[in-house]
C-alpha cells in the first residue's frame, strides 16, 4: 500500500550513516539524493530522510524493516550496536505477535524505534 515515507531528521549526515549501516544487512542502501534529501531502499526509494523544519523534538516513530531471515535480523542489530545505537530489544522471538515473529529493535539518531523483523519459521 505504501509507495514511500519521509521522516524528518535533525542531522542528515548522522541519520544517513545510521541507515546505511543498519539497512546493509537487509539488502538496503542509499538510492537517491534530491537536494539535502536522501532515500534508502532495496529497490526503489521507499524511505526518505529530509531535514527537520524546526528544532523542537520530534515524536517517536516506529519503523520496521523486513529481514530475509533471522541471521539478517542479527546482523542488523550487530551493525546498529557497532555504530553506537541504543539497543531497545535484542533479537529474539516475539510469540505474542505470532509464533515465528523474530525481531530486534534499536534507536536511530532522532530517537525513533527502528526494527528489523523476519516472519519466517
Amino acid at each position: 500500500m505504501l509507495d514511500h515515507v519521509a521522516i524528518q531528521v535533525h542531522d542528515i549526515a548522522a541519520s544517513s550513516a545510521f541507515y546505511a549501516a543498519v539497512l546493509a544487512p537487509l539488502g538496503g542502501e542509499a538510492k537517491k539524493r534530491f537536494g539535502a534529501n536522501v532515500s534508502f531502499g532495496v529497490t526503489g526509494h521507499p524511505l526518505w530522510l529530509v531535514p527537520a523544519t524546526d528544532v523542537s523534538p520530534s515524536r517517536e516513530l516506529h519503523i520496521a524493516f523486513v529481514a530475509a531471515d533471522r541471521a539478517a535480523v542479527d546482523a542488523f542489530y550487530a551493525a546498529a550496536l557497532a555504530i553506537g545505537a541504543e539497543s531497545l530489544h535484542a533479537p529474539r522471538l516475539w510469540p505474542e505477535y505470532h509464533e515465528s515473529y523474530y525481531g530486534a529493535f534499536v534507536r536511530d539518531p532522532d530517537g525513533n524505534n527502528v526494527e528489523a523483523v523476519c516472519h519466517l519459521p
